[in-house]
């Protein structure tokens, strides 16, 4: 059987590295090029292992350091290095991969997944920016180029697979679960006071530093909610949001005679990667089974929008339409490094995306010079809130 061989842009990250345990695991998979941002060492050890033809960072003092470390570690044959957003397309659409792995964060992935799109890949996609910021424009290049997204994120990997052999016509909603973040039992004035550790740590899953935020405002569900929009074709009153502590059921599908179809399966991303990489197929996982006997129960609760907010702008966004996620999506970004940097409270990363969704008058989707345009604008629009706190609170 012809190996799979596969692109990874975020390699460094939880995902990608995640995807090259996978890929060892499965045996009948080639890495032909990786991508990756500031963390070499890590890169590194990735690249004399698995021997990628082709290797991409951020610059070029990333790539000198890269090639001190290769020739420490003795690699013989060195792939070549290219940098910036340039890099990371000549990764995604290198010539032999059959599949890219989609797995940076935040909007830097954009363009070179809708390039790999356009090139015909197949896409298992982690990166739910890229479909916030460009859904229309990505899921019309790929009905246009032959290509297939699969989603990695393991609340859309799970519907994918409650939806595989079902009407769409015979689906009532979608139900996203959500594992409710660090907060989910805390005080309005608790959330307001949270600190950056508190934030960051996530009671289920190990995620980088941005979705760990995210989670822990619950816009990563708002995000994940206009992804759902794109990837299956459902309408914001036909996607729900559980919150579901356990985070056991990874996602719902209700039929329109009532059954509710879900997906269950252990907290590990790697059985979400494995399914994209190996679709429409299945293989045996690396992963231990579900062990019914040490779950003692399952929870469910309605999302608190009040304590919460960011859901609830996304859904505002998802309706307004146009241009307006890519809006939410690139302030956020800026006000959740903000926070990260402790220049404002966790509560005020809602407030600044609010303002920043409420002051756009949303265009269409209609070109990639588009979403670039609105995505710089939103970014300083979030900036001139953040600089206008900072003044009022000094």
């Amino acid at each position: 059987m012809q190996s799979r061989k596969i692109s990874i842009l975020g390699s460094t990250g939880s995902i990608g590295r995640n995807t090259l345990k996978v890929v060892e695991h499965l045996g009948d998979t080639d890495v032909v090029a990786l991508g990756a941002g500031r963390n070499m060492e890590v890169f590194a050890n990735q690249i004399a292992k698995f021997k990628p033809e082709i290797v991409s960072c951020e610059d070029d003092i990333c790539a000198n350091k890269l090639l001190e470390l290769l020739h420490t570690k003795k690699v013989t044959t060195v792939p070549k290095i290219v940098t910036g957003e340039e890099g990371l397309i000549e990764v995604s659409t290198h010539k032999q991969a059959d599949i890219l792995v989609s797995a940076t964060v935040g909007a830097v992935g954009f363009v070179p997944t809708l390039r790999a799109i356009e090139a015909g890949k197949t896409i298992a996609l982690a990166n739910k920016e890229t479909l916030v910021m460009a859904g229309e424009l990505m899921t019309k290049a790929a009905a246009g180029n032959g290509a297939e997204i699969l989603p990695v994120d393991s609340e859309h990997n799970a519907l994918h697979q409650c939806l595989r052999g079902e009407k769409m016509s015979e689906v009532n909603r979608l139900i996203l679960t959500a594992s409710g973040g660090p907060f989910r039992t805390k005080t309005k004035e608790e959330i307001e006071n949270a600190t950056r550790e508190e934030a960051l740590n996530h009671p289920t899953w190990d995620m980088g530093d941005k979705i760990s935020i995210d989670s822990a405002t619950l816009m990563n569900k708002g995000l994940e909610v206009i992804e759902a929009h794109w990837l299956f074709g459902f309408d914001a009153d036909e996607i729900g949001v559980v919150v579901h502590p356990q985070s056991v059921i990874h996602s719902m599908v209700e039929l329109v005679d009532g059954s509710i179809i879900a997906q269950l399966g252990v907290t590990d991303m790697k059985h979400a990667i494995q399914y994209a990489l190996t679709y429409p197929k299945r293989s045996e996982n690396c992963l231990p089974p579900l062990d019914f006997s040490q779950i003692s129960e399952l929870n469910f609760e309605n999302p608190d929008l009040e304590r919460f907010p960011n859901l609830a702008i996304a859904y505002n966004a998802l309706r307004k339409g146009g241009t307006a996620p890519a809006v939410l999506n690139a302030s956020n970004e800026i006000s959740v490094q903000a926070f990260l940097d402790k220049k404002i409270k966790l509560n005020e990363i809602a407030q600044i995306n609010e303002k920043v969704v409420d002051e756009h008058t949303p265009t269409n989707v209609d070109s990639l010079e588009t979403v670039l345009e609105i995505d710089e604008w939103a970014r300083k629009q979030a900036t001139i809130y953040l600089e206008e706190k900072a003044v009022a609170t000094s």
